[in-house]
């Protein structure tokens, strides 16, 4: 069941006896959030109607912030890790701005994707460079100093759906596509991909690449499966196949190295430790 609003969980018990929720009531649906690099209680997020609002989890009731400059729905949302001054947000009206908490107007729009915007990502070694991917099947480079993208590579057969930084390799980033495929560049060599890995039987939803391994990448599909993979072998070493309906999301435990957590439309969250990482 879907609700329009966005419920905050914190200080889980490891075996979910209790949490404290945070509830703030929104006007749409919203399709991604991000905490803040600069205050810990603070978080954007992304709205299906256009606008990114950025909460504080101290404070009841209404954002302390409301941007609402996208002109179509605004699906992802990401933070700088290295400045940490600044965030992205990619929306379906084709552009990506970039902000400061603090401004009460986007710093920058960049254009160059003639098609639905699904993800602008900082890279994690660099305080300007950024990634896109869009339904126009191509991946951009940008710099956040200028408005035009500095490299394009195209990508995919389909719409690429998602995207992630290697955290190892500064040059390397992961996509997933329309195309049930999840490529590996090398952007100093974005002529051909590193490796195409193949396994998907629908849409790959969301790639993510370890933050404890730089050879590591899971995915998650229309397939209801979240796969991992070896990128350097091309080898796909498990898949999770417990969800019923699309998985969406999945991450890392950054602090518990084998641990893992997926989300998907069947109303569940698993957390877990893949047996490849047993």
């Amino acid at each position: 069941m879907a609700t329009n609003g966005l419920c905050l969980l914190s200080s889980a018990l490891r075996c979910a006896c209790f949490f404290f929720i945070f509830w703030f009531d929104t006007q749409d649906g919203l399709f991604d959030v991000c905490w803040s690099e600069v205050n810990e209680n603070q978080l954007i997020t992304a709205s299906g109607d256009g606008s990114i609002k950025l909460w504080d989890t101290t404070l009841a009731d209404f954002p302390i912030q409301n941007w609402h400059e996208h002109q179509r729905e605004v699906f992802s949302v990401n933070w700088n890790l290295v400045s940490k001054d600044t965030f992205l947000s990619a929306s379906w009206d084709n552009t990506i701005k970039l902000w400061n908490q603090n401004s009460p107007r986007s710093l920058q729009t960049f254009k160059g994707h003639s098609h639905c915007v699904y993800s602008a990502m900082w890279s994690p070694h660099s305080p300007s460079l950024f990634a896109s991917c869009s339904g126009d099947h191509t991946v951009k480079l940008w710099d956040a100093n200028s408005p035009a993208p500095i490299q394009t590579i195209l990508a995919h057969g389909n719409e690429v759906l998602t995207l992630d930084w290697n955290k190892y390799q500064d040059h390397t980033v992961v996509t997933g596509s329309v195309d049930h495929t999840i490529k590996v560049w090398d952007l100093r060599r974005p002529d051909r991909e590193l490796n195409c890995l193949r396994g998907h039987e629908y849409a790959v939803r969301k790639v993510k690449c370890s933050p404890h391994s730089g050879s590591l990448v899971a995915s998650t599909s229309y397939d209801m499966t979240m796969r991992m993979w070896d990128i350097t072998t091309g080898d796909m070493i498990e898949i999770h196949d417990a969800h019923t309906e699309f998985v969406l999301g999945v991450d890392f435990n950054l602090y518990r190295d084998r641990e893992v957590a997926t989300c998907a439309w069947d109303e569940s969250v698993h957390v877990f430790t893949p047996r490849c990482l047993m």
